[in-house]
């Protein structure tokens, strides 16, 4: 991962560790907020239907939605359950271990396909769009085994995002399931980051195509993009939670405006703005489908270019 990148979320944390002990009611909003951005994306990845609105419907009251898949209505409600559980595991201290990945994938496709939920896959599988083959079933067991055994090896070695974003990448690239993987990868991911006192990180439907992208990219050896693109859904929702529970300022540079709004402090225009975003040149988030930057960074990255 980016050494500034990593630089950034670890002071990022640091700002964010002196909040603790959060506000209640700010930390329940922030709670209902990622549960519902992370399940609702996290199954629009994998080709869930299901609007925003309906998934918030279904979270709230459990009720059906109406000329919908049902296994689009339980796939929402046992996302929630495997939140549940790995909060849960925090809040118990339980480690990661093989029983555990089994268990969290059993939430993951119970009234799915009851069949394969908690069952580590017996054929030979092949991702869509990929040139990876993931490995042969009869090496599962120890290949799982193996990724624990780095995990707590590397616990101590490596920054929590990258610990995060490893972990993620060698779940996905053994593909353990016959289904289940990216939703059960992405949970495993967040429970190292929450676990680290890091808010969830929520990889967005709208960047599916770059998330597939450089997930092929990481699986011929090139790990930088996926690492990257790690470190910055874990930035954004940092700076979610920074934003919620920091009381505004007079005259602060600090909030987060649009880049439409960041043409003021500036001579560049918001195409030129909008690229610096996308190329990680300019400190900047993406909230829904904006960019956002901050007056801070703006200066800074005017100042560094004279």
């Amino acid at each position: 991962m980016n050494q500034e990148l990593i630089k950034s979320l670890v002071g990022k944390k640091k700002e964010l560790d002196k909040f603790r002990p959060f506000d209640k009611s700010i930390t329940k909003r922030l709670h209902e907020q990622f549960l519902l951005e992370w399940t609702y994306n996290t199954n629009a990845i994998e080709g869930n239907t299901l609007t925003i609105q309906e998934t918030e419907i279904i979270l709230q009251n459990g009720i059906t939605i109406g000329n919908r898949n049902l296994n689009e209505h339980f796939e929402v409600i046992n996302h929630k359950a495997g939140i549940d559980f790995i909060y849960n595991a925090i809040k118990k201290k339980t480690k990661l271990s093989k029983t555990f990945i089994l268990n969290l994938h059993e939430l993951i496709l119970t009234n799915i396909d009851d069949e394969n939920a908690g069952v580590f896959r017996r054929t030979n599988v092949r991702i869509l769009g990929s040139m990876h083959i993931p490995p042969n079933p009869q090496k599962i067991n120890l290949l799982v085994d193996e990724m624990v055994s780095w995990y707590y090896s590397n616990y101590s070695k490596l920054s929590v995002p990258e610990l995060a974003a490893w972990i993620h990448f060698k779940f996905v690239h053994i593909h353990p399931f016959i289904d289940g993987n990216g939703r059960t990868t992405r949970l495993l991911m967040n429970l190292v980051l929450i676990s680290h006192g890091y808010p969830p990180a929520v990889i967005l439907f709208l960047d599916r195509k770059k998330y597939y992208r450089v997930l092929r990219e990481a699986d011929s050896g090139k790990m930088d993009s996926f690492m990257d693109f790690i470190g910055k859904s874990i930035e954004r929702s940092l700076i979610i939670y920074l934003q919620a529970l920091t009381p505004i300022k007079p005259n602060s540079k600090q909030g987060y405006i649009s880049l439409s709004e960041a043409t003021k402090y500036c001579n560049y225009s918001l195409e030129y703005l909008s690229l610096l975003a996308r190329k990680g040149k300019l400190e900047a988030v993406k909230l829904n489908r904006n960019w956002m930057t901050t007056r801070e960074a703006i200066e800074t990255y005017v100042k560094e270019q004279k």
